[in-house]
């Protein structure tokens, strides 16, 4: 019985994390939080303009959907394979948010988010099999 409470507290907690997904590595930058069984998104053309201010979109975006940076419990960033310039400027701006405000970090490949189905990542990292701050771009 110790177990179900304790595995029913793990599920809870998984629940009500918010994570944000951050994934440049295709034609388009996507920005997606999923929190408290919702899903904010947003998309923007994956060019040299946008790569310059991929953290200011980001915070707007926040700021959009009234999310707080503090208030996320992920990071996820599509590392790869794609466009070299949106995987370095993804993992530069995720790396800086994570480190600044103390989130956790996982890296997941252009494979793992087929069509955008950032669900998936999700259910990977409940599996356990992204690895916390393991990022290896894959250019």
């Amino acid at each position: 019985m110790l177990l179900f409470a304790n595995t029913l507290v793990f599920k809870i907690k998984l629940i009500n994390m918010n994570n944000l997904i951050i994934d440049a590595a295709n034609d388009t930058i996507f920005f997606t939080v999923m929190a408290d069984n919702k899903s904010y998104t947003s998309e923007f053309s994956n060019n040299r303009e946008n790569f310059d201010k991929l953290t200011i979109l980001l915070l707007k975006f926040l700021e959009k959907n009234d999310l707080n940076i503090k208030n996320i419990s992920n990071i996820f960033v599509n590392q790869g394979p794609g466009k070299f310039s949106g995987i370095r400027a993804s993992l530069a701006t995720a790396k800086g948010i994570s480190f600044a405000n103390k989130i956790d970090l996982y890296g997941f490949s252009s494979d793992q988010a087929i069509n955008q189905n950032y669900v998936e990542i999700i259910e990977l990292f409940n599996k356990g099999l992204l690895i916390k701050n393991l990022i290896k771009p894959q250019y």
